[in-house]
């Protein structure tokens, strides 16, 4: 029947479209039903946004150091309103390439917002939730992404949450950020970059829960050595003013007055309004619980991605997408390898990492077990200037298999290296690999393989 599909994919985010173009390269017939636009939140209003904008802020840090390096530049400004329209242009540009990437595989996209009907049918609403049509599949895969978490206090409402931030035609003289994670340390280090007084108020007395300590800590004094304002163990209890004359006021009675204020306080799930009781599909804690094949606990109904209780990361939502489709439409059964998956924070410096913290390492190891390796250096790139941000290395190494259980970067191409180290610790090497491997000179990596 012409609404029968093999598949139906909820959700053209990252997952979503990988799954729906696999399946669909085995000979399926897939449906995938998306709201706004096609990309999903990594590529409309998240990572490649983002990066985009670290790009543009950190062209005020190379005119700072410019004239150390023989450049001549006088009243050289960055034009915000250009960089946030030349950023939403490129988002468009990747939208319509990914809505031909459907098209080209022979994937049926319908616009409009999916509803569960039963644990086999799927209503298309309208944005009035009026419905579209009714389309059934053997198989359902949620793939919707998640959202972002605005506080429970007065006047949240007030507050930009990072999806805002994207639709800004420029930004104003001073913002408050709350929140210590990746997504509130990204947007300081940009908006700070870019000329914005930040202040950002953190609910722990550090940065970047789940990332090494000791290297966030390193993160906080680059931060702070740029003006970045860190106010710690601070929970804001309200929101008052309009915006452009705004305040926020945390526990302790202190008032932080600023002009807009963003909110960086997580992500859930964005299951509201798929009804999933009707599909019998469970929750736990606002996210589906799946197994190892990525089913929930409704026969035919799976997830991956941001809904589920896995690690919310783009790449792993695509592998996700790609294993599904891989064992039930291409006979090629296989798992997700969760261990060693690499992690980033695009603040300035940026960090990434592989493996476990050191605080994680000590919790599976013991500290006796444990050999711990640092270095911290200026980069060349710096050394003329003598300004800028350090770089730090660390390594984590089990002294029984002597294996490489942990690698830590903080600074310029962090991710970059990072994603190469990933591979070397993916197949067990040890740190006398690392050792005898030569060193490329003169490299920041150099030093992964020099330390002592």
């Amino acid at each position: 029947m012409k609404d029968e599909y093999d598949l139906i994919v909820l959700g053209a985010g990252s997952g979503g479209l990988a799954a729906a173009k696999r399946a669909a390269s085995y000979g399926a017939r897939v449906a995938v039903v998306e709201g706004d636009k096609v990309g999903g939140t990594c590529v409309i209003r998240g990572c490649v946004p983002k990066k985009l904008l670290v790009y543009g802020s950190q062209f005020y840090d190379n005119l700072d150091e410019a004239e150390s390096f023989g450049v001549n530049l006088s009243n050289t400004q960055i034009n915000v309103q250009k960089l946030l329209e030349n950023v939403r242009k490129e988002v468009s540009r990747l939208n319509e390439l990914h809505v031909n990437f459907l098209s080209k595989s022979g994937v049926e996209l319908f616009y409009g917002w999916g509803r569960f009907c039963d644990s086999n049918t799927i209503s298309i609403l309208d944005e009035h939730k009026k419905v579209i049509k009714n389309i059934r599949a053997k198989r359902i895969l949620i793939a919707v992404g998640g959202k972002p978490v605005r506080l429970n206090i007065p006047g949240s409402e007030k507050a930009w949450i990072s999806d805002d931030v994207f639709i800004q035609k420029s930004f104003p003289e001073k913002i408050v950020i709350v929140g210590g994670g990746f997504i509130a340390c990204e947007f300081a280090c940009i908006l700070n970059s870019l000329g914005v007084k930040i202040v950002q108020i953190v609910r722990r007395n550090y940065l970047l829960r789940g990332f090494d300590k000791e290297v966030s800590s390193v993160l906080q004094k680059e931060m702070q050595n740029k003006n970045i304002s860190i106010i710690f163990e601070g929970n804001p209890v309200r929101i008052d003013g309009k915006y452009g004359e705004l305040s926020v006021k945390i526990d302790s009675g202190e008032d932080f007055s600023c002009n807009a204020i963003l909110l960086a306080t997580g992500r859930r799930p964005f299951i509201d309004g798929l009804n999933l009781k009707d599909a019998g599909v469970l929750t736990l804690n606002g996210k589906i619980s799946v197994d190892s094949n990525n089913m929930t606990n409704s026969q035919g109904i799976f997830a991956i991605g941001d809904v589920t209780d896995r690690i919310n990361l783009t790449p792993v939502a695509i592998e996700e997408g790609r294993v599904f489709s891989d064992r039930f439409y291409g006979n090629k059964p296989r798992n997700v390898n969760y261990d060693f998956v690499p992690k980033a924070v695009f603040s300035q410096p940026e960090i990434a990492m592989v493996g476990l913290s050191e605080e994680e390492a000590i919790q599976a190891y013991g500290k006796e077990n444990l050999d711990i390796h640092r270095t911290k250096f200026r980069p060349m790139s710096h050394a003329l200037s003598k300004q800028g941000p350090s770089c730090f290395l660390k390594l984590l190494v089990d002294k029984d298999s002597e294996r490489i259980i942990g690698c830590h970067m903080l600074g310029e191409h962090s991710a970059e290296i990072i994603q190469m180290a990933a591979i070397a610790l993916q197949m067990g090497a040890t740190k006398k690999d690392f050792d005898s491997t030569m060193a490329l000179h003169p490299t920041i990596s150099e030093e992964f393989v020099t330390m002592n």
